[in-house]
């Protein structure tokens, strides 16, 4: 795989419509063909990179429930 240097700095990030806006948020931003995903405390500190494919695959999973947890 190829190795690229991505500047975040000029990215358009954006947290969940859904989220509790209590700051344990994290915000992404898509990038040359993927998407990049950072902690919104801390947007300074360090991004992880997933292809569309993969985003898109983690998107389905969650919007069909498969990371819910359960409740007792």
């Amino acid at each position: 795989m190829k190795s690229e240097i991505l500047v975040v700095g000029d990215l358009r990030w954006r947290t969940a419509r859904r989220s509790a806006g209590n700051g344990a948020c994290v915000e992404v931003a898509p990038a040359a063909g993927t998407i990049l995903i950072r902690d919104s405390m801390d947007r300074e500190g360090p991004v992880v990179q997933y292809s569309g494919n993969s985003w898109r695959a983690f998107l389905g999973a969650a919007k069909d429930g498969r990371f819910d947890l359960e409740c007792p």
